[in-house]
């Protein structure tokens, strides 16, 4: 039986830091924050804000968002919804997974299990509904070439189960960041495999992350996206532009394509260094490079 008795106000947390909420550890505060672990959690807190006639904004592991200074009105939902099923079929293996499960977390399960197949993205620091939310991808393989279909929430509490076709995948992409769609879980097709094989793929990409990208100070990921036919951290390489630095915020000298939270960088530092970054890449290439961080809140 869920749990009648939870009053969602008593999750719910006031004026909160969003920087303990993202990778980056920037951003101002959340009005009203709450973490749901199950669907009744999350119809309740949407329901809640309804009531109270105040917006609502839906984050999962906050790895590839930049929230900004002023920070967020209403009410912040955190998804952090863990089920997992997985079903062993003959031929290949069907693993349901809740959007709150982080991608780390699930790729070492499946090696347990003997499951291959989320290898190439096991070093991405995200969850699952994020990984969907932007077709999130690494080293040749994106959520999409794995997924089955995604089941999710409108917003007047509908559940809704669409498959790969209705998502509308591409890159970096899908119909989530068009509709208000909530991702609750999504079905992945993998494979079988040994422990050995699969722990091998996994420290040969963990081990190619660990050597090109500076893992060891606070960033989004990845700050902007691939254009056809151009890597765009080597344009902004090619701009002199590794170790420049607007406040706090920093263009990494280890990878050009990354902006790190170098010293207690501002939002505002972050945004500044990004449009410096786009113009002089424009002055030199004439290419308009495009962010592939998410920005949210107020300035």
């Amino acid at each position: 039986m869920l749990m009648q008795n939870l009053k969602i106000e008593d999750k719910i947390m006031f004026d909160e830091p969003m920087k303990k909420h993202t990778s980056f550890k920037i951003g101002g505060i959340a009005d009203l924050f709450v973490k749901v672990t199950t669907i009744e959690e999350l119809k309740m807190a949407i329901n809640y804000a309804r009531e109270k006639n105040i917006p609502i904004t839906i984050i999962g592991n906050g790895s590839n968002l930049l929230v900004l200074d002023k920070g967020i009105r209403g009410l912040v939902i955190k998804i952090e919804l863990q089920d997992l099923k997985i079903e062993k079929l003959e031929k290949n293996v069907q693993v349901t997974v809740g959007a709150g499960y982080k991608l780390m977390a699930l790729a070492i399960k499946l090696k347990q299990e003997e499951i291959s197949g989320l290898e190439e993205l096991a070093g991405i620091p995200g969850s699952m509904g994020g990984a969907i939310f932007m077709n999130a991808g690494a080293y040749g393989k994106e959520i999409k070439d794995i997924n089955l279909s995604t089941t999710c929430m409108d917003l007047a509490g509908n559940i809704l189960e669409l498959s790969k076709e209705e998502q509308e995948f591409s890159y970096r992409s899908s119909i989530f960041q068009k509709k208000d769609y909530i991702i609750l879980e999504t079905k992945l097709k993998l494979e079988y495999g040994t422990k050995q094989e699969i722990q091998e793929k996994m420290n040969g990409y963990l081990n190619q992350r660990k050597e090109k990208q500076p893992l060891d100070y606070p960033s989004a990921g990845s700050s902007f996206k691939r254009k056809e036919g151009v890597i765009t951290a080597k344009l902004i390489d090619e701009c002199g532009l590794k170790g420049y630095q607007i406040g706090g915020a920093k263009v990494s000298e280890k990878h050009a394509g990354f902006i790190i939270n170098y010293d207690h960088a501002t939002a505002k530092d972050v945004l500044d260094l990004i449009k410096y970054i786009k113009e002089k890449v424009y002055e030199k290439f004439g290419i308009k490079i495009e962010e592939e961080i998410k920005i949210i809140g107020e300035e």
